[in-house]
């Protein structure tokens, strides 16, 4: 692997290209790298930034497509390049092809002189010819259409071939293909307010008094969805007012009805989201125990609490493979179980994930999710309710580990989520009883999963 010059970040091409080095060459996640590379570089104005930003998601969601058309104007295979000028390549086409307000001449320029600055003077060359010839031929390379076929699909909506498939298999074209599209395009910026700091009304006023399209969500009665600055606009909200997270995650903790008083678990806690919304659902009143395997995201999460002031939210370290300590066995009134997962239903969010996910990921998923909700339904005590949710479109990971939970606990029932949700969210629920936002066109969510169990007393 090349060894690059270190570079000073002086403006969003270099650093969106050091992020995007981290995550293809050194395993990194985006959202974090991102995050690390942004607080490092506060000399940044807010338009870099914003640029930066785009261009690391752009370029991770739309890599099949950008290879596709590299493929066309280099003259050798694109796995024969260096990784380095493979990743300057996409973020130069990308901006070609998807940045109408970036001038031709300096997407070209600016890759090149950044090629120079990480001491890859011999492909300068290379790079110049390959971009210049995306600017002449763009126009004659068109993607395949993405209803033609899997090999199509995959190409056209930038997803692995596997995964073409699978979804072609699970659903009928044109909702496979919708579902694909929406996959690689940008998620919206959607927050959850505190309301155990403030009310959606005062934060609606706030945001619109800042400059910024707000609107509330459909379905979370906590949701709102930011546009027209965004989040350079949130920097100007107080942070104990709100939590980013998607409008299909704002509806999970809500199943799980908590209320004053209760002992809660949230065994697959981190980084909080979920947790904090808990503690808000019951006024900060009940008694959270936030766990998870890794240390670090419960420091995420302790975090999260603190800022957004939930008091009763206790956080330890578990490994929820391990049978639960006897202490535990029966002695709490809810349990959340949301589980580590493929998460194929957020690739919009997590992009890099398409492509480090492979099929026999889902199966040892599956077994390893049937693992953790046997061990947290020990936890429960009886007449109390279990939530099992995900962030994928899996029917392995889905309903397959629900079929087969209950089949072997028969002191468990299902809950169908019609039964307990608001009216308006019935459109939102499955035939047999989950909660499913997999379809692409429930006002632009995640891919969420969930259900409800209660052991059964006696």
């Amino acid at each position: 692997m090349a060894r690059l010059k270190k570079i000073a970040v002086t403006e969003a091409r270099a650093l969106a290209f050091n992020v995007l080095w981290r995550v293809e060459a050194q395993g990194a996640y985006s959202d974090v790298a991102l995050d690390a590379a942004l607080r490092a570089s506060a000399g940044l104005d807010g338009r870099e930034r914003a640029l930066a930003t785009q261009l690391v998601y752009g370029v991770l969601r739309q890599r099949g497509r950008l290879d596709f058309v590299l493929s066309h104007l280099c003259r050798q295979p694109l796995s024969a390049l260096e990784m380095a000028v493979l990743l300057l390549l996409r973020l130069g086409a990308y901006q070609l092809l998807y940045l109408d307000r970036v001038p031709e001449r300096a997407a070209v320029h600016s890759t090149v002189e950044l090629a120079r600055r990480l001491g890859l003077e011999r492909a300068t060359g290379l790079v110049n010819a390959v971009l210049r010839g995306c600017i002449r031929r763009r126009d004659e390379i068109t993607c395949p259409d993405p209803a033609a076929g899997a090999e199509q699909m995959a190409t056209g909506c930038s997803l692995p071939l596997w995964l073409a498939r699978r979804w072609l298999r699970q659903y009928d074209v044109a909702t496979a293909v919708a579902l694909a599209q929406c996959q690689s395009e940008a998620a919206p910026v959607t927050l959850r307010v505190n309301t155990l700091k403030v009310e959606r009304r005062q934060v609606l006023e706030e945001l619109q008094r800042h400059g910024a399209a707000a609107a509330p969500t459909r379905f979370a009665a906590e949701g709102i969805t930011v546009s027209g600055g965004g989040i350079a606009v949130l920097q100007q909200i107080d942070p104990s007012w709100y939590q980013l997270q998607d409008e299909a995650s704002m509806l999970i903790a809500p199943l799980l009805q908590p209320q004053p008083g209760e002992r809660i678990a949230d065994v697959c806690a981190a980084p909080g989201g979920k947790t904090t919304h808990l503690a808000a659902l019951c006024g900060d009143e009940a008694s959270i125990s936030a766990s998870d395997i890794h240390a670090s995201r419960l420091k995420t999460l302790q975090r999260a609490a603190q800022r957004l002031g939930c008091g009763c939210v206790k956080t330890l370290r578990r490994d929820m493979t391990a049978t639960p300590a006897s202490a535990d066995s029966g002695s709490f009134h809810k349990v959340l179980v949301d589980a580590p997962c493929s998460g194929l239903g957020v690739l919009r969010r997590n992009p890099e994930v398409r492509w480090r996910r492979q099929e026999e990921d889902v199966t040892r998923l599956a077994l390893l999710q049937r693992k953790i909700l046997a061990n947290a339904a020990e936890m429960l005590a009886p007449g109390g309710l279990l939530v099992y949710s995900l962030c994928t479109t899996t029917v392995e990971e889905s309903w397959q580990v629900v079929d087969d939970f209950l089949a072997h606990h028969t002191d468990y029932e299902l809950v169908p989520v019609a039964q307990i949700a608001p009216p308006h969210w019935q459109q939102l629920c499955d035939k047999r009883g989950a909660l499913s936002t997999f379809t692409p066109w429930h006002d632009n969510m995640d891919c969420f999963f969930a259900v409800v169990l209660r052991r059964i007393n006696g």
